[in-house]
C-alpha cells in the first residue's frame, strides 16, 4: 500500500485498540494540532485525507493546552483512551515541554507529533533549525526526550513501523505510560514508501492486570495481621485501576481507616465510615494523626511525594512499617517498604482474602471515627454563610461550600495550582470517584480550562467544572475558544483575589514577604503594593465567546452558580473573594512542607522563618 508517512502513521493509529476486563475501546480516538509549515503538508493533509470517521481532529490554539486537554481525557477514560497532538516545527514543537511533562509525571498516555527539521538537509539552517557545532542531528525536538516515556525521530519511512509499535506499547503499558513523542521532520511526513498491509491490521493491546507474588503477599499478610495501628494510603492508582470497590471491600472487612492523596482522593465517597480525608501537607487533622501514630502504613497505588509524607515528617512512630501496593517497582519499594508488585484491585482483593478474619481493635476503629466527625465539623464551620455574609463577596471556602450544596456525583471539578488544590484536599466533599480532577503530579497553571474540555469530550452529558484564580486564568485562558467551537459546556468559576495568593502566603510564611505575587502597581518604594491592577479576567472570557455571569455577593453567586450548571454553552462564573477569616477561613496545614529558608538573612521575617525551619527539619527521618 503506497502512503506518505503521515497518512501511514494516521491510518496505523486509527486502528489501535485497548482491552481491559473484556472491555474493548479505541486507543487514540482523536488528534489535536495547531498547523504549520512543519506539519501542514503532512499529518496536517493525511488527517485531511483521512477524513472524521477514520481520525476527527480537534483544533487547538496553544500546544501546551492542546497537551492538557489530552491528558484530562485520557484521566477520564481511564487511561485506556487517549488523544495525540500534532504541531509544526520549533516553537510549536517546545510549547509541547509542559504538557508533556504533567503527562509523564502524572503517568498519563499522551501521544506527541511535533514536526521537526529536514531529515535530508537541503538547506542548512532551515527555518527554526537549532544549530548546535557539535551535534549535527539534534533539534528543538530534544527537549522532549527527558519528559518522555519514549522517544524516537523517524528519519526514514521504513522507522516509522518498529517506532509505531513501540510507541503504542508504551501507551498501553500501565506502568510505563505518560508522554510518547514520535518527533516527525517535515520532509519526512510527506514522502511516499510501499507499506505493509499487515501493518494496518487492527490490533488490540491489552492492559494487564499483574497478581501479587505469592512470597510477597504472605509477608504483607503477616504484617497486617502483626499491627495495631494500621493506615491505608490511597493514592491515584487505586483510580487507574477501578480498583474502587476492591478498597472499600477491604476497609469493611478489615476496618482499616483510608487516607487520599490528591490523585486518590474520591477513591471511597467521602462518607464511607473508614475514610479519614486527604493526607498529608495538603490533608486533615484526622488522617495526619492517623499516619504520626500508625505502625503500619499500606501505600497502595501512590508515589509517595513530598506533599503525602509531610517532605519525610508524617510517619512519627518509631516502630512504623510500610507495604508498598503498586505495579511499579520502583514505587512499591519507597520508604524501604515490603512490596507487593500487583495491579491494585488484584493486590486489594488478595491481601483482604489473606487476612481473613482480621480486624482492628474496636477502640481504635471509635477513636479514628470521632476524628473524622469533629473534622468534618470544622468543613461545615468553612462553608458556613451567615445572615451577613450574604451580602458580602465570598471567601474561597465558601465558594467551595456553595458548590458542595450543588452538585451530585455526576459533578467533575478540575483544578491544579493555587491555593484552592489545599482547600480541595482539605475540604471538599467527594461524592463519585472521578469527581474530584485536581492535577498535583506538576500542579501546573493554565491546566484546568483545557483539562476540562477533555474531562467534558470524554464524559459528555456531566457538568464539568474548571476551578481557577485570577492568576491561574490569565496563564492559558485561549482554550475557552475552542470550547465555545465545539459548543463544550464547561462551568469555569474565576476566584480573583489579585495576584498569586497562593505563593504569596507561602512567601510570607517562609520570610519572603509577599515579594512579588501581588498584582498591584507599584508603590513609591518600588513594590507591588499600591493599588490592584484594572485586570478584568471576566472580561476577556466573554470576549472569547464565553457567557459570563458577574457574581458581587454570596448571594449573587449562588444564584450565578445554579445557573452554569444548568447552562447548555461554555459559560464562566467570575467572583472577587474576600480574605477569610478565623472562622470561615480553611483551617490551616496540618503537616510539613519542605521550602528552604534563607540560612543567613538581615531582614527579621527571614530570620524567623529559619528558626521555625530548623525546628520542622528536625522532625524528618529516613525509613530504613
Amino acid at each position: 500500500m503506497r502512503l506518505t508517512v503521515a497518512q501511514a502513521l494516521v491510518r496505523f493509529l486509527a486502528r489501535q485498540y485497548t482491552e481491559r476486563d473484556g472491555h474493548r475501546q479505541r486507543l487514540i480516538a482523536a488528534t489535536w494540532g495547531i498547523f504549520g509549515h512543519g506539519n501542514v503538508a503532512g499529518i496536517g493533509q493525511a488527517l485531511l485525507e483521512a477524513g472524521p470517521a477514520a481520525m476527527p481532529f480537534l483544533q487547538g490554539r496553544n500546544e501546551q493546552a492542546m497537551v492538557h486537554a489530552a491528558v484530562g481525557y485520557a484521566r477520564q477514560r481511564g487511561r485506556l483512551s487517549a488523544h495525540a497532538v500534532t504541531t509544526s516545527i520549533g516553537p510549536g514543537a517546545t510549547n509541547l515541554v509542559t504538557g508533556a511533562a504533567l503527562a509523564t509525571i502524572n503517568r498519563i498516555p499522551v501521544l506527541l507529533l511535533p514536526g521537526d527539521t529536514f531529515a535530508t538537509r537541503p538547506a542548512d539552517p532551515v527555518l527554526q533549525q537549532l544549530e548546535v557545532p557539535y551535534a549535527g542531528d539534534l533539534s528543538v525536538n530534544d527537549t522532549l526526550r527527558p519528559v518522555s516515556r519514549y522517544f524516537d525521530r523517524i528519519t526514514r519511512p521504513e522507522a516509522l513501523i518498529p517506532a509505531a509499535l513501540q510507541a503504542v506499547r508504551v501507551l498501553t503499558d500501565p506502568v510505563h505510560t505518560g508522554a510518547v513523542t514520535l518527533a516527525l521532520p517535515q520532509d519526512v511526513q510527506a514522502q511516499a514508501h510501499d507499506w505493509p498491509e499487515e501493518f494496518f491490521a487492527e490490533r488490540v493491546w491489552g492492559v494487564r492486570r499483574p497478581r501479587p507474588d505469592r512470597t510477597e503477599l504472605a509477608a504483607a499478610a503477616a504484617a497486617v495481621r502483626d499491627c495495631a495501628r494500621p493506615l491505608l494510603v490511597a493514592g491515584g492508582g487505586i483510580r487507574h485501576s477501578g480498583a474502587e470497590a476492591a478498597l472499600a471491600a477491604f476497609a469493611d472487612a478489615t476496618g482499616i481507616p483510608v487516607a487520599v492523596t490528591q490523585a486518590g482522593k474520591g477513591v471511597l465517597p467521602y462518607d464511607h465510615p473508614a475514610e479519614v480525608g486527604g493526607i498529608g501537607h495538603t490533608g486533615t487533622a484526622t488522617a495526619d494523626e492517623l499516619a504520626r501514630e500508625a505502625d503500619l502504613v499500606i501505600a497502595a497505588g501512590t508515589r509517595l511525594t513530598d506533599f503525602t509524607t509531610a517532605s519525610a515528617t508524617l510517619f512519627q512512630n518509631s516502630a512504623v512499617r510500610f507495604i508498598g501496593l503498586n505495579l511499579d517497582p520502583y514505587d512499591a519499594h519507597k520508604l524501604a517498604a515490603r512490596p507487593l508488585v500487583a495491579d491494585a484491585r488484584e493486590g486489594l482483593d488478595e491481601l483482604r482474602e489473606a487476612v481473613a478474619g482480621y480486624r482492628v481493635d474496636p477502640a481504635y476503629a471509635s477513636a479514628y471515627g470521632g476524628r473524622r466527625s469533629a473534622w468534618e465539623g470544622r468543613v461545615d464551620d468553612a462553608y458556613a454563610v451567615s445572615a451577613a455574609d450574604e451580602d458580602l463577596p465570598p471567601t474561597q471556602a465558601q465558594v467551595l461550600g456553595l458548590l458542595d450544596g450543588l452538585v451530585d456525583g455526576t459533578d467533575i471539578l478540575v483544578n491544579a495550582a493555587g491555593s484552592l488544590p489545599g482547600d480541595l484536599h482539605k475540604l471538599w466533599r467527594a461524592r463519585s470517584a472521578d469527581q474530584y480532577h485536581v492535577e498535583y503530579g506538576y500542579s501546573c497553571m493554565g491546566y484546568e480550562i483545557p483539562a476540562a474540555i477533555g474531562v467534558a469530550m470524554a464524559a459528555p452529558g456531566r457538568p464539568v467544572w474548571a476551578l481557577v484564580g485570577d492568576g491561574t486564568y490569565l496563564m492559558n485562558p485561549t482554550e475557552i475558544v475552542t470550547a465555545v467551537q465545539e459548543g463544550v459546556p464547561i462551568k469555569l468559576v474565576i476566584l480573583d483575589n489579585h495576584g498569586y495568593a497562593s505563593i504569596g502566603g507561602l512567601s510570607g510564611a517562609v520570610g519572603g514577604e509577599g515579594f512579588g505575587t501581588a498584582y498591584r502597581f507599584r508603590a513609591p518604594d518600588a513594590s507591588y503594593t499600591a493599588d490592584p491592577l484594572p485586570v478584568d479576567p471576566a472580561a476577556n472570557a466573554a470576549s472569547l465567546g464565553m457567557a459570563v455571569i458577574r457574581a458581587r455577593t454570596v448571594r449573587d453567586l449562588r444564584e450565578a452558580l445554579a445557573e452554569a450548571r444548568s447552562a447548555t454553552r461554555p459559560t464562566c462564573v467570575y467572583t472577587q473573594t474576600r480574605t477569610p477569616d478565623t472562622v470561615s477561613g480553611p483551617p490551616p496545614a496540618q503537616a510539613w512542607w519542605d521550602v528552604p529558608v534563607a540560612e543567613t538573612a538581615t531582614r527579621k521575617a527571614a530570620a524567623q522563618a529559619r528558626e521555625e525551619y530548623d525546628r520542622q527539619a528536625a522532625q524528618r527521618r529516613r525509613h530504613l
